[in-house]
């Protein structure tokens, strides 16, 4: 404080005229008597000639405690004030001990307008091909926000939007992904982060958040190995993702577990004999693909190859070539739009001109269905995709209210699917903040776990201890007109 005083403000106030600077050097002159109180203070608690002082310093500490369980330690701010007060307090019994500076003693117990401002960040790739998708997850969790009015119970809430893309990449990049959950780790004030929106972001994000005891909320994350060691995990998942052994992620919506078995369900219901499947290499779609090959073995579905895809490849006509030699039927893709998935639709779509096409929930959103920039309509005609987010008819008034309240504030009758889900996050997050009581990192955590049939726009759904939520229907799609189109309602089921 000193420091900041005879540093850092002389500093500031040089730059200023006139009337600013007449009142920057008042502020400067109170906030001197401050210090100088405070100081005083600190050495009356030190001061073995007065012992009854830091007696009665003590014995006010343990009461508080006895009398209030949840909070713990002193804000840095009310433990300067109390100690501020101490001399003026103190002067009752020993004169001496007064000031000029110190006037009248100040109430120690006094509303503050409220719990200590939190901050919740996001972490979603904004640029590139799922730019799109992801501003609307963004604008979902901004209009839970916003309903919430900007608190969650007495905590005033700071939302801080990031972005883990880049321009060049063209989607969300590790570096970028790191960069943010260190500075979410580092603020003291953080009490959630909402993210990643790539399963293979959050693999890199977890262990960091963990470290730090950050709670996470993933609006879109699926992939198995994140929270279990279902079919489809790798060796280490999910153990490797939390270095406390405390687990700090939960998600809002179904891993692929549950979502493998229900596209191959819908694949066979079509007629599938012959498969081709492929994969864009990452976390999610890697895992996801694995999934799918493990529930078509049980449903006797032939899957010809599960193939990985460089997504940086110009195109992919010779394995869509070899895929019609050997007699495939339908193709699916297990990964997301930004690995070149159009492209890849494209030459399979070709090369199989009778064929189903089939994928995820990762290429079923905007930025792949959209006939002008995405797929051909051609292309559309025969695609089908598992979508996360059921139409406004079978969601409950909660869900349906979201999409009202979406299109009055953004325009847009017709949003992302995910954007309910970054919506959910949100609420979900604002809510298990209230339910702390406290606002701190661990409370809000234990409270993120002890989510127990919560009514939501999602449905009612709890957390488990693996961070998974209860919630397994999803919707089947299709494409007319650009955008997307609702068949049916299926219901997934682990492997």
């Amino acid at each position: 404080m000193q420091a900041y005083l005879t540093h850092d403000w002389p500093n500031k106030i040089a730059s200023l005229q006139g009337l600013e600077r007449t009142e920057a050097e008042g502020a400067r002159d109170r906030f001197a008597i401050e210090i100088n109180r405070f100081a005083r203070g600190v050495q009356l608690l030190q001061d073995e000639s007065h012992p009854h002082v830091r007696q009665a310093f003590t014995l006010m500490n343990a009461s508080m405690q006895k009398a209030n369980r949840t909070h713990t330690r002193w804000r840095l701010f009310q433990l300067i004030f109390i100690v501020s007060q101490l001399p003026e307090l103190a002067a009752r019994e020993y004169p001496g001990l007064a000031s000029e500076d110190d006037g009248a003693v100040e109430l120690l117990w006094f509303a503050a307008g409220g719990g200590k401002t939190l901050t919740i960040y996001s972490s979603m790739p904004l640029q590139g091909a799922g730019g799109p998708q992801s501003r609307s997850v963004v604008n979902g969790m901004k209009l839970a926000l916003e309903q919430n009015n900007g608190k969650a119970g007495d905590h005033p809430i700071k939302y801080v939007s990031l972005d883990n893309s880049t321009a060049q990449a063209g989607s969300w990049t590790p570096e970028a992904t790191t960069t943010n959950a260190r500075k979410t780790a580092q603020d003291d004030t953080t009490a959630v982060y909402l993210g990643e929106f790539n399963s293979g972001a959050a693999a890199g994000s977890i262990p960091v958040l963990n470290e730090a005891g950050v709670p996470m909320i993933s609006p879109a994350n699926t992939a198995v190995g994140l929270t279990t060691k279902d079919p489809g995990a790798t060796p280490g998942e999910p153990d490797k993702y939390y270095p406390t052994g405390q687990r700090n992620y939960v998600r809002v919506v179904a891993r692929d577990s549950i979502k493998g078995p229900a596209m191959v369900s819908v694949m066979k219901e079509d007629g599938c004999t012959k498969v081709q499947l492929t994969n864009d290499k990452e976390v999610y779609g890697a895992g996801l693909a694995q999934a799918i090959v493990i529930a078509a073995k049980k449903e006797g579905l032939a899957i010809i190859s599960n193939a990985g895809i460089d997504k940086n490849a110009s195109n992919y006509r010779s394995l869509a070539q070899s895929a019609a030699s050997a007699g495939a039927d339908c193709f699916a893709y297990s990964g997301v739009t930004q690995n070149n998935a159009v492209q890849l639709f494209k030459d399979f779509a070709a090369a199989l001109p009778n064929a189903k096409l089939y994928g995820p929930d990762g290429t079923c959103e905007s930025g792949f269905i959209n006939t002008e920039t995405g797929i051909p309509a051609s292309v559309a005609a025969r695609y089908k995709c598992t979508s996360p987010t059921l139409p406004k008819s079978e969601l409950p008034p909660q869900g349906q209210e979201f999409f009202t309240a979406y299109a009055q504030k953004y325009g847009n009758t017709a949003p992302d699917p995910y954007a309910i889900y970054g919506y959910e996050a949100m609420q979900l997050a604002l809510d298990a903040i209230q339910r702390s009581k406290t606002g701190e990192k661990a409370d809000v955590l234990k409270a993120l776990f002890a989510t127990k049939n919560r009514d939501s726009s999602l449905g009612t759904y709890s957390i488990d201890q693996n961070g998974d939520t209860s919630l397994t229907e999803m919707a089947l799609d299709g494409v007319e007109d650009g955008q997307l189109k609702f068949i049916k309602v299926i219901k997934g089921a682990a492997l």
